[in-house]
């Protein structure tokens, strides 16, 4: 699978999803829809292209750059958040914070179960 043919099906994944959660109603964010019809059409595969892996590999390394757009617009909103910058601050770093906790449980879960004894 190429690099385009990757990400096209990852946008496909996240306009199924955005459809899902508009016409269902769901309290999900479409994206997040998205990659969960992706995990389950993943795991009806049985495995996951060799493209569509090195191309999430490529996205996930170069991650940063996915969030210069958000500093931007926090910049440019800036002055209504100078008035609740504690509210705003104490959820960046609850959010971190819990990010961080997710994913050390959910890499000690799968350390645990990689050492596990097979079938």
């Amino acid at each position: 699978m190429p690099v385009l043919s990757a990400v096209a099906v990852l946008f496909i994944m996240q306009l199924l999803g955005e459809a899902a959660v508009r016409l269902t109603g769901l309290p999900l964010p479409g994206p997040l829809a998205g990659m969960l019809l992706m995990l389950a059409a993943l795991i009806f595969l049985g495995r996951v292209p060799a493209g569509l892996r090195d191309t999430c590999h490529h996205v996930l390394k170069h991650l940063m750059l996915l969030f210069i757009p958000l500093v931007a617009g926090i910049m440019l909103h800036f002055e209504p958040l100078a008035g609740e910058w504690i509210p705003f601050l104490l959820a960046c770093i609850v959010g971190v914070a819990l990010t961080i906790v997710a994913t050390a449980l959910s890499f000690r879960w799968m350390l645990k179960r990689a050492r596990a004894p097979g079938p």
